[in-house]
């Protein structure tokens, strides 16, 4: 694959619609949105859309569009920040004329006629911004550089996490240059409503540590309804357990509907296999994955476990 494969695609195709992966976060957002903006911007007679369920905490950023059928024949249909199939929002994106595929998860399910993937990009708007800085013909607008920002943000843990490179710093520094508001960004991302700052609470003093290493949390329906929160809102506690002593990585099981939604983090050991065996997937760092019962997340528990206890065996040899 070549970045100039993707720019002669966008070229080619008078409309083109974005998509990105289910439960989206900032970099899911802010690539979609960001590569839309960047598209409208330099090609103002191309159709371009965006689609998605909406996400009421990510409505700062951008409104999804609502597509008929029709909108995707001869379309160019471009997928973000997602690595399976299964996770694509809006199972249409096959139903165009040529598929895209750009992502920086491992490459488990190499779909699209044409496939970037780069794992040692902080995030995927990181990867648009590189499309647009090899690309000397495009301009970006201000619009668009506050969705990569916002994105890069977001998934660098506000540039803390190990996957902030040089280049990621650079992109940054670009990026600030243009005309947008950034504390009213920031406020938008991390504001703690007070309910889950209550919640925040509740898990600093339920959580379990292991001699291990491991950390376990669980957040039933109940206790969601007391604390008024949802299971999305859940996700701004993910990081929590990360700033505890002796804890090497973590898991959130949070009760939905008709599953139980597990977010795995880690300091060290590599967790994204676990996600893979449990119906996820992931950064080796950074995971999600499902459960169907209370039983099957205490083998998620075991399987945490083991990754902890072969860490810390290899860092002593």
């Amino acid at each position: 694959m070549s970045i100039a494969q993707i720019g002669e695609a966008i070229n080619n195709f008078d409309t083109i619609i974005i998509h990105r992966h289910v439960r989206p976060d900032p970099d899911a957002y802010g690539s979609q949105g960001g590569l839309a903006e960047l598209i409208r911007h330099n090609y103002p007679h191309k159709k371009v859309y965006v689609t998605g369920k909406s996400e009421e905490s990510l409505r700062f950023l951008l409104e999804m569009d609502e597509l008929e059928d029709d909108h995707y024949r001869g379309a160019l249909v471009i997928v973000c920040d997602t690595a399976n199939q299964a996770r694509i929002d809006d199972q249409r994106y096959s139903e165009g004329s040529l598929l895209i595929k750009i992502d920086h998860h491992p490459d488990v399910d190499g779909y699209g006629d044409i496939n970037w993937v780069d794992t040692t990009s902080s995030s995927t708007c990181e990867m648009i911004f590189q499309l647009f800085k090899q690309n000397k013909k495009l301009e970006l607008n201000n619009k668009a550089a506050r969705l990569l920002y916002a994105g890069i943000v977001g998934d660098t843990g506000r540039f803390l996490f190990p996957s902030t490179t040089k280049a990621t710093l650079k992109a940054a520094a670009e990026l600030v240059t243009y005309d947008f508001n950034r504390p009213d960004l920031y406020d938008n991302m991390y504001s703690t409503p007070l309910k889950v700052a209550k919640l925040k609470g509740y898990v600093l003093q339920n959580f379990t540590v292991n001699p291990e290493g491991y950390s376990t949390i669980r957040l039933s329906k109940e206790v969601l309804e007391e604390y008024d929160v949802t299971s999305t809102e859940t996700s701004a506690l993910v990081g929590l357990l990360g700033d505890i002593e002796g804890i090497l990585a973590w898991a959130f099981f949070v009760e939905e509907e008709d599953t139980i939604r597990v977010r795995l983090r880690s300091k060290g050991p590599v967790i994204n296999g676990i996600a893979a065996n449990h119906n996820g997937g992931g950064h080796p760092m950074a995971s999600g994955a499902s459960a169907e019962t209370w039983e099957e997340t205490e083998v998620i528990a075991n399987e945490l476990r083991e990754v902890c206890v072969k860490y810390s065996e290899e860092a002593l040899n």
